[in-house]
């Protein structure tokens, strides 16, 4: 039961980084045996604050208060033994390692000659236990699920007794049957005592776990509710400053085949990846593809962006067949794409915006000549996304990894999308944003849409699918479920569908 006193204050907090002010005089009580919401859309501070209270970054102005202590600033080493984890977004688990090595890893003492691996068998297994999170101890992490990484990175941390747990957009890469896992294990977890805090901006998750939330908007605390009290709208425009509509799908006739897959087959490294799929995307109509991660929607994304080659089956383009990789004629052909990972596959961080802009198609005449770039007009093509397609806070010139990920998300799209591709495939288009970013990205993919583009939507989001699609399929193990009209498909359905139940009987007429 959550207590009344306080085991972490943070008081007046103030941080910026040159010209911007990402904490503005933040100030918030957690309380013991409290799970307590940090709310906040993309860029609100939410993360700087939790690498303040960890100690990564230092505050310009005020004081972290554990235990009724001042910590001293920018000292991870001292938040920890004040009984403070962390778990971060991205993982920072060694993959070539066993699992009880990455949780033992930095608890023991240099000058031990031989590790007590025992006695860390033992502890690892009681909190497993303790906690719902047991994980095979000997299992390497190259081999585990994302949903059992999340559970070393808590143990880790549960590893180091301590007291106060921050998770940091904890399901950005979980499945929603992984989430509602996860956050039953955080409710043991504060049930036992611990206190907790957890950085989110999906509403729905936020109201079924917390018992208290702050919302971060600009920097600033713009509010604090008791989960109970409050409702989703409520939320949405404390978040975002305003009320937030999604855009509504119209019904509309799909018109011709501009893209379909005969028995294809994807492997690597001996592995099927695809396992003989055949599909069709149309003019006009959006194609969702749903499924748990993992199942083969990596695979799906790089075949259809041109960038993995069919192991045996056909590929058609426009009525064209495509036997090997070849991405940069997929883009020259109106093929548009918005990869899954926008870090990874998506921009280059270090590079400004207008680099980026053009990084598809630089050979183009318009942005270079005589293998020399035309930067007048990079830099002119990376101004229109920017006023577009609402990328706040930046210019041409302003490095990619700066951008918050929203921002960063809708560069992406409005660089695919300002030259109308005939098709678009989405992989996973809004991981990872808050309220007012989705409704932007459905909105630009609709727009798409009516404007004649076929689009692959490729997503772990039912409501997403549900909002966007005209026809879903569920993709298990590399497969691909018969069609559904989205107008006969629930959540319901479709989360069977995803557990590889289908029939014939679901099949699209």
């Amino acid at each position: 039961m959550t207590s009344t006193s306080a085991v972490l204050e943070l008081r007046h907090i103030t941080k910026r980084f040159g010209d911007l002010v990402a904490n503005d005089d933040v100030s918030l009580v957690l309380r013991s045996g409290e799970l307590l919401a940090l709310l906040g859309e993309n860029g609100a501070g939410k993360t700087t604050l939790m690498n303040i209270l960890f100690g990564h970054y230092t505050a310009d102005a005020g004081d972290v208060v554990a235990g009724g202590q001042r910590l001293p600033a920018g000292r991870p080493r001292a938040a920890i033994a004040a009984g403070i984890g962390m778990v971060h977004q991205h993982f920072a688990l060694a993959a070539n390692l066993s699992v009880l090595d990455n949780v033992m890893l930095g608890t023991e003492p240099m000058a031990r000659l031989l590790s007590n691996r025992r006695a860390g068998r033992d502890k690892l297994t009681a909190l497993g236990n303790k906690f719902g999170l047991t994980v095979d101890p000997d299992a390497r992490v190259a081999d585990l699920s994302v949903g059992e990484r999340q559970k070393v990175e808590i143990l880790k941390a549960l590893y180091r007794d301590v007291r106060v747990l921050i998770l940091d957009e904890p399901t950005a890469v979980l499945s929603s049957v992984e989430a509602e896992r996860l956050f039953s294990t955080l409710r043991t977890m504060a049930a036992n005592g611990l206190s907790l805090i957890f950085i989110s901006h999906k509403l729905n998750e936020v109201l079924a776990a917390a018992d208290r939330i702050v919302v971060l908007r600009s920097g600033k605390v713009v509010a604090e509710r008791e989960a109970k009290e409050t409702t989703r709208n409520e939320l949405a425009e404390l978040m975002i400053g305003r009320r937030v509509d999604r855009p509504v799908r119209e019904p509309q006739l799909p018109g011709d085949i501009l893209m379909q897959a005969y028995g294809v087959m994807v492997t690597e490294a001996g592995r099927t990846l695809l396992d003989k799929v055949d599909f069709d995307v149309r003019a006009g109509e959006v194609v969702g593809i749903i499924g748990v991660a993992g199942n083969g929607q990596a695979a799906l994304g790089g075949l259809t962006s041109g960038l993995v080659k069919p192991a045996s089956g056909r590929l058609e383009l426009f009525g064209k067949a495509f036997e090997r990789a070849d991405g940069r004629h997929f883009v020259q052909a109106g093929v548009g794409r918005i990869p899954e990972d926008r870090h990874a596959q998506g921009v280059v961080g270090d590079m400004t915006l207008w680099e980026n802009a053009v990084l598809e198609r630089i050979r183009e005449p318009r942005f270079s000549r005589l293998g020399c770039v035309r930067r007048q007009a990079a830099v002119a093509f990376a101004r229109e996304i920017i006023a577009r397609f609402d990328v706040r806070g930046a210019k041409p010139t302003t490095h990619t990894r700066l951008l918050s990920g929203g921002n960063m998300q809708k560069f992406l799209l409005g660089r695919t999308l300002i030259d109308a591709p005939r098709v678009l495939i989405a992989n996973q288009p809004t991981r990872g944003l808050d309220e007012g970013a989705i409704a932007a990205i459905h909105r630009d993919i609709l727009a798409a849409r009516t404007a004649g583009a076929g689009v692959l939507l490729i997503s772990e989001d039912l409501d997403e699918v549900l909002a966007l699609a005209d026809r879903v399929r569920a993709i298990v193990k590399g497969r691909l479920s018969p069609a559904l009209s989205i107008a006969a498909a629930d959540a319901r359905q479709l989360g069977l569908m995803m557990a590889g139940i289908w029939g014939e009987a679901d099949r699209a007429t």
